[in-house]
């Protein structure tokens, strides 16, 4: 498979101030899902407002058996912040 799984995916609880900026400027790296490796880029939705990124993120976190915590606009604005 060249992309991750998003139900059940460690990477959403580890890497969770990193999602923002992946989903508004996209990965290039490779990055371990599950204890597996993945190379394949991501594009990123630069037009995507902070509120829409938060909801999508909100989407993912409760879709898929997943049952992580919420994304708070202030939150994901301090996330996109730091971006690098």
């Amino acid at each position: 498979a060249l992309i991750p799984p998003l139900a059940g995916a460690d990477y959403l609880q580890t890497q969770r101030e990193r999602l923002p900026c992946i989903l508004k400027y996209g990965l290039k790296d490779t990055i371990q899902v599950n204890g597996k490796t993945y190379a394949e880029q991501m594009p990123g939705v630069p037009t995507l407002s902070p509120v829409q990124i938060a909801n999508i993120l909100n989407y993912v976190n409760h879709s898929g058996g997943n049952e992580l915590p919420a994304y708070r606009l202030d939150e994901v604005e301090a996330y996109l912040n730091s971006c690098q």
